[in-house]
């Protein structure tokens, strides 16, 4: 029963609704590509819950008796609002220098000599807590205007005690603030700071005995994070660093073989980590090892698209394993300033050869385990939170079809409209 007083939307007619409904654990291989489709489906929805799925005809009675707000999706998808599980939300600026010298030819780590993540932790150093949650916040907007309903965000600007504590500060404000759901991840292991050039040895024991602890106390982080590749971080410094956060309850999360094959994926299935993320390097026995395990591969196509990267994450061979694939915008200001997840869903068709079906349970049902949010999150189910977004489409497949459109013409989160498309 819903809760007293509680507004009941009726969303009906829908041309395609996509359930994303299945047994509670996560899609893998052909699973991945079953959406749970139901036509002329509706969803009828009380407070911040899902009271109900089936056709329209079935649920119209019951709709009626709630005095449920009608809304017609007709000509329309109506499907789970995205879950974004790997963003850096919060950041001050841009890295236009670093776009532009990669334009002319230089690589990632050349560009990073003078500008990258060093960059941007001086920028946002320089900002307030107030300019920073504020950008976030127009972020956010956007996020939910692409029909987005959760965003994982990473610390990682900051680079010393000070300054990854903003950021997780500036988090907990958005999380009070934007009714989009922000899940706040620690990554003070993203770069070495300019401060600690002559080894990383000092650097890492701060992280690890002095903010690891701090966070976990206030509260300020579910989950701890590690850029592990050549120019960041070792897999024995990850280790250290995950393993601490894993003794303060934070859940391990990992940058894995994006620029290079360290070892880093091995480490995830070691530690039990949430995810993997990246993949751009794996070899087969890294892929077996994901496949055997609970770690989600999280791919992040737009990096490699932003980067004019020829090499993808190996979709297929990760599905045709059975790894647990889900898809992320890796939003940020130097690789990847994209927060449209339709477009990503585009590109993990066209550059790694998932199916339309596939690309969007990788950004919905699958995200949300990387998050440990499937329980109530990633699909529409009778008892589960009523995140969802209308499509302007007639058929799914044209989400990623039409790329880089915006599709969105509705989002809903926790049973109320956060964006409506005039």
């Amino acid at each position: 029963m819903p809760p007293p007083g509680s507004r009941a939307l009726f969303f009906r007619k829908a041309t395609q609704l996509l359930t994303l409904a299945g047994p509670p654990v996560p899609r893998r291989s052909t699973a991945l590509g079953e959406l749970g489709i139901i036509q002329d489906g509706a969803v009828l929805t009380a407070g911040s819950r899902i009271v109900r799925v089936g056709t329209t005809a079935e649920l119209e009675a019951e709709a009626r008796r709630l005095k449920a707000r009608p809304i017609d999706c007709r000509g329309c998808v109506l499907m789970p609002g995205f879950v974004d599980c790997h963003t850096h939300l919060v950041f001050a600026g841009n890295r236009l220098e670093d776009y532009e010298q990669r334009i002319q030819g230089k690589s990632y780590e050349e560009t990073a000599a003078g500008g990258g993540i060093r960059l941007s932790a001086h920028r946002l150093r320089q900002a307030s807590p107030r300019d920073l949650a504020r950008q976030a916040t127009c972020f956010l907007k956007e996020f939910a205007a692409h029909g987005t309903t959760t965003v994982e965000a990473k610390s990682g600007y900051g680079l010393d005690l000070a300054n990854e504590l903003k950021i997780l500060a500036v988090m907990r404000r958005l999380r009070r603030m934007s009714p989009v759901e922000v899940v706040p991840t620690l990554l003070a292991a993203h770069a070495l700071p300019p401060e600690y050039q002559e080894g990383s040895k000092a650097y890492l024991e701060l992280v690890a005995k002095r903010l690891i602890p701090l966070v976990a106390r206030k509260k300020l982080a579910e989950f701890v994070d590690c850029f592990c590749d050549r120019g960041a971080f070792s897999v024995p410094e990850c280790r250290r660093v995950l393993a601490a956060g894993v003794r303060y309850g934070l859940i391990p999360r990992i940058h894995a073989e994006q620029l290079s094959r360290t070892g880093a994926s091995r480490l995830a299935a070691e530690l039990g980590a949430a995810s993997a993320d990246h993949l751009d390097h794996v070899t087969d026995a890294d892929v077996c090892r994901l496949a055997s395990s609970q770690v989600v591969a999280v791919l992040l196509p737009g990096a490699n698209f932003h980067l004019g990267l020829r090499r993808y994450p190996p979709a297929r061979r990760l599905i045709h394993a059975g790894a647990t694939v889900a898809l992320a915008t890796d939003f940020n200001p130097g690789s990847s300033p994209t927060l449209n997840m339709q477009f990503v869903l585009s590109l993990a068709c066209t550059a790694m050869r998932m199916t339309p079906a596939e690309a969007i349970s990788a950004a919905t049902i699958n995200a949300a385990y990387s998050l440990r949010r499937a329980g109530r999150l990633g699909s529409l189910e009778r008892g589960k939170q009523a995140d969802l977004a209308i499509m302007a489409v007639s058929d799914y497949r044209e989400i990623p079809y039409y790329f880089a459109w915006n599709h969105c013409v509705l989002t809903v989160k926790r049973g109320q409209i956060i964006y409506c498309r005039e």
